[in-house]
């Protein structure tokens, strides 16, 4: 009985969001998807292929998890604690299995942001009986041969890569290598000189442009949050904004040269910190928030229409597809 709830749950879960993306293909709308680099040891798919991960034998327990080094942020690190691949094992089946994950997301959306991109070229591999990530290594990941074979079976790479934090030259390399295009937050723009490096005028095309993500605090929260010295780093860019330091950001990155321009609702909406959505390395209280009906008012919707205008964003008219391209 509750996998066939879970089979008709799924059904009609899957029937909706088709509608959905056929009405914003008409509109010539595009949906950006995100997949973690890691799934869950109670997952379906450890347990469909239990080949594929670093299991003990004995109990099937995992052997190595995941996780980041210590950092100036955290003396122990984070242990995440998914099981890792086993990707000699993965490489054996030509990346079957990561090649299906793929092509089914991208299936079901039109751009996908990879999670944890750097462990792609390598990932910290921390035992399974540290209570912490302070005994891990860094263990080379896929690199090319993985991407290689994911296009040659998908025939492109509609993806973003989640490359902030700890990002070594050879995570770069992976990405450019790929025309994969990066991600650039500005909330972390206006800190020390390093951190200049997401400021619009150091960016390339190829790359993502967010005035924060859902792991931010909102727009309108961050800038409680700042000294007077970061708000004459922030208004040395954007001016005095009337209309709000959301709305600062919203411009800049409207403005930038990067091809994709990433805006979280809440930021348009100018809402405080009480709409964030997610607070890292916390359990409790997120992705409750819900966007409140009415709110979308025409004098907005001219907003964001005239500065898309002005930055060369208009959405390109692409010709109306057929209903059958979004059957899986």
């Amino acid at each position: 009985f509750q996998l066939n709830s879970q089979r008709v749950v799924q059904f009609f879960l899957w029937e909706q969001w088709r509608a959905l993306r056929y009405y914003c293909a008409q509109k010539s709308i595009r949906i950006v998807g995100d997949i973690a680099i890691f799934v869950d040891y109670d997952s379906a798919d450890v347990w469909a292929h239990r080949e594929l991960f670093r299991l003990r034998e004995d109990d099937l327990q995992p052997e190595v998890v995941s996780g980041v080094p210590p950092d100036y942020f955290s003396a122990t690190g984070q242990r995440w604690g998914n099981p890792l691949y086993n990707w000699d094992a993965v490489r054996a089946t030509g990346y079957r299995w990561w090649v299906q994950r793929l092509r089914w997301a991208t299936q079901t959306c039109d751009f996908i942001r990879l999670d944890h991109f750097r462990g792609f070229a390598q990932f910290w591999e921390i035992p399974a009986s540290e209570s912490t990530a302070i005994r891990g290594r860094w263990v080379d990941g896929p690199g090319d041969e993985l991407f290689h074979k994911i296009k040659e079976e998908l025939g492109g790479l509609p993806f973003f890569a989640e490359d902030l934090g700890l990002i070594t030259p050879d995570v770069v390399a992976l990405r450019d290598r790929h025309d994969i295009p990066g991600m650039a937050v500005l909330q972390f723009a206006f800190g020390d000189v390093g951190a200049h490096a997401y400021l619009p005028h150091r960016l390339t095309a190829n790359r993502v442009i967010y005035s924060g993500t859902h792991d931010n605090d909102t727009t309108v929260g961050w800038w409680s949050t700042l000294g007077e010295k970061e708000r004459a780093a922030v208004r040395a860019l954007t001016g005095n904004c009337d209309d709000g330091p959301n709305w600062g950001l919203i411009r800049l990155a409207q403005s930038s040269p990067a091809n994709f321009s990433i805006v979280p609702i809440q930021d348009v909406l100018g809402l405080g910190s009480g709409a964030r959505l997610n607070t890292p390395s916390t359990a409790e209280g997120n992705y409750h928030w819900r966007c409140p009906p009415g709110v979308f008012k025409s004098e907005l919707a001219e907003k964001l229409a005239a500065l898309a205008e002005v930055t060369d964003r208009l959405p390109q008219i692409r010709p109306i597809p057929d209903d059958s391209e979004f059957i899986a």
